[in-house]
């Protein structure tokens, strides 16, 4: 049985979360509820194929594409059928370093500087990162707003709809109307689709993800592409490594020879390979436990907010272990806020305004139920302090 409750000194190990803390908040002593990745240790089958594929002691150049029934492309077709009722064509996969490096690349193909990129906002901050950083303009349309969205997938230099499925930070899983009505509007206005679906897996019970490949046809000039990794649910981002689909083969063809020759990426990390195809083969139970165990943890958030900040209307996300927090009926001011967090309380949280919309945070509780606890109760006990003083 994995035990969830177990604390994991993560100190002293490279984390970003962890011993990263002063590079964005300022402070090294802070107890992190920032990146999106989990202090749970991976499943144990994961680690046992490491340990086994280590002890080989040979880690020469690989390809993904090779190892037949027991290779990770079969691996990625098992996933699909059992968790999403969704046959893969593996001759449709493409293999890179990150879902983020996939997104560059596409970026790169479909769209040119100045173009316009239509998201949801609130919006991942990668996404603007890529976006802004490859010289295209970043288009954010409120989630739910469909006009909003029509109106900017309209305009005569938007070239991309970039999909956050299911919605980082808000956790919203997109139903498959939603999702019709996105193709829908994406043809009439010739925007071509990249759906990033590595929030997925985590999927809360009464919700179901529809992948983006059973809403759009493949084929020649189709203008899509889904981008994953099981490095997300299962905790293993450090090992690298993502895939996706590509509709269009020639577009598949473009982009793999962009990977392997202009990147210089044609061999990847073999012990992401590795984990990959454990986790897709044996880690469904850990994930379900999972799960439940964050959905747990999202119901004391929900309980402690309400006991403690009353006006905040908060429900869990439909996905994912980030909670997202609407403060904005509370008046206090941000930049305030943080400074409570960080000067009194001793918690690192990450503000709303890091997505483009203030008054918001996002708190992460991928870890141990007690110290989500302290991480809730901090928020709150600020909160108050600053609300009492009239923020």
């Amino acid at each position: 049985m994995d035990d969830f409750d177990e604390i994991r000194d993560r100190r002293g190990t490279w984390s970003v979360q962890w011993d990263g803390i002063a590079d964005r908040f300022g402070v090294s002593d802070l107890l992190p509820f920032t990146i999106s990745d989990m202090d749970f240790a991976s499943p144990p089958a994961v680690l046992d194929a490491l340990r086994a594929r280590i002890d080989h002691g040979v880690f020469g150049y690989t390809d993904w594409r090779l190892g037949g029934p027991d290779g990770f492309r079969e691996a990625v077709r098992h996933w699909y059928a059992s968790r999403y009722d969704t046959a893969i064509d593996t001759e449709a996969l493409v293999y890179a370093p990150s879902v983020l490096s996939q997104l560059s690349q596409l970026l790169q193909m479909w769209t040119e500087p100045g173009d316009g990129v239509v998201v949801h906002t609130p919006t991942y901050d990668g996404f603007r990162k890529a976006v802004t950083g490859l010289g295209r303009e970043l288009r954010g349309v409120p989630v739910g707003d469909t006009a909003a969205l029509e109106r900017e997938l309209a305009r005569p230099d938007s070239r991309m709809l970039l999909l956050c499925s299911p919605h980082n930070p808000t956790g919203r899983v997109w139903t498959e109307k939603e999702l019709t009505d996105f193709h829908e509007l994406a043809e009439w206005h010739d925007v071509t689709v990249v759906s990033d679906e590595i929030h997925a897996d985590l999927t809360a019970d009464g919700h179901r993800h529809v992948p983006w490949s059973r809403i759009a046809e493949p084929g020649p000039g189709s203008g899509w592409a889904l981008i994953t990794s099981g490095t997300k649910a299962f905790n293993f981002p450090a090992l690298s490594g993502s895939y996706g689909l590509i509709g269009d083969p020639d577009e598949r063809t473009e982009f793999l020879r962009r990977m392997e020759t202009a990147e210089g990426l044609a061999s990847p990390a073999v012990l992401s390979l590795t984990a990959h195809i454990a986790a897709y083969r044996h880690g469904a139970p850990w994930l379900d436990g999972l799960r439940r165990y964050v959905a747990g943890t999202m119901e004391m958030v929900g309980e402690r907010l309400r006991a403690g900040l009353p006006g905040v209307e908060w429900i869990p996300p439909q996905a994912g272990y980030l909670a997202w927090i609407d403060l904005r009926p509370l008046g206090i001011d941000e930049t305030r806020l943080q400074e409570e967090l960080v000067r009194t309380e001793r918690v690192a949280i990450m503000p709303g305004g890091t997505y483009g919309t203030p008054g918001f945070v996002r708190l992460n509780v991928g870890c141990p139920r007690t110290k989500a606890e302290r991480g809730v109760d901090a928020l709150v006990r600020a909160a108050t302090r600053l609300r009492t003083d009239g923020g």
